[in-house]
């Protein structure tokens, strides 16, 4: 019996990347945690697993020659997931190929544009004192609009990311992607992405990976304790 992965978690976007990768994959996994709203991520015991203070963070125990691993970054650890169980990695060198550049694209752009959009857009002018910041409101709005129209312009030419195959890319933009009313954005202009986000979200792998702990999900906007941790300078 394989034993279960352990996965470090928070019920965010790159959380959702690998609680939907693992669902998808069938792989079995033990959650734990960690409460970024509370500073959980400044642990020592997790600083220990995930160095860079962020979730996730996932510990396979039965790692490469069966030996325990430990991983951090979103995209490492799907690309490590992808190569463990020979999923959702391409079936082909030129296919996978294609997944590891729209995965880096999302790591490079997508993911940290999107995060400056929601931040300066919702979480920044609800602040004490608020930081209503006209430009950077407009400077990532803008970007995150382009980068969804390139992701509207390669879902025309197929089904999904990198191709006609479901892959670690997907699992990677999907929870981005689909908070983009957040975002500010609008879909009316980029059917194929829209057509996309609706194939993705109604699988029922997708579906149990995002649903993991969404209870305990909330609105930082008001939440002044999550702010002064998430936010804090210096």
């Amino acid at each position: 019996m394989t034993a279960p992965i352990d996965l470090y978690y928070w019920p965010t976007p790159n959380g959702w990347k690998i609680s939907i990768a693992l669902e998808e994959m069938g792989l079995p996994y033990a959650v734990h945690l960690v409460n970024i709203g509370k500073g959980e991520q400044f642990a020592p015991d997790f600083l220990k697993i995930a160095p860079n203070n962020r979730m996730p963070a996932i510990v396979d125990p039965e790692g490469p020659d069966g030996a325990p691993v430990s991983i951090f970054e979103s995209g490492a650890i799907l690309q490590y997931l992808a190569r463990k169980t020979g999923q959702f990695c391409g079936p082909s060198e030129r296919d996978r190929i294609a997944v590891d550049q729209w995965l880096m694209w999302q790591m490079g752009g997508l993911g940290p544009m999107a995060g400056q959009a929601h931040h300066f857009l919702k979480y920044a002018p609800a602040m004490d004192p608020p930081n209503d910041l006209p430009y950077a409101k407009d400077r990532y709005r803008a970007e995150v609009a382009r980068l969804y129209g390139v992701l509207d312009r390669q879902l025309a030419k197929a089904e999904f990311v990198a191709g006609d195959f479901l892959s670690i890319a997907d699992f990677a933009i999907w929870p981005w992607a689909v908070l983009w009313e957040g975002q500010q954005q609008s879909l009316e202009d980029k059917p194929n992405l829209a057509r996309w986000l609706d194939a993705v979200g109604a699988r029922p792998a997708v579906q149990r990976g995002r649903a993991v702990a969404v209870e305990k999900r909330s609105d930082a906007a008001k939440d002044k304790q999550a702010q002064a941790v998430l936010f804090k300078r210096g």
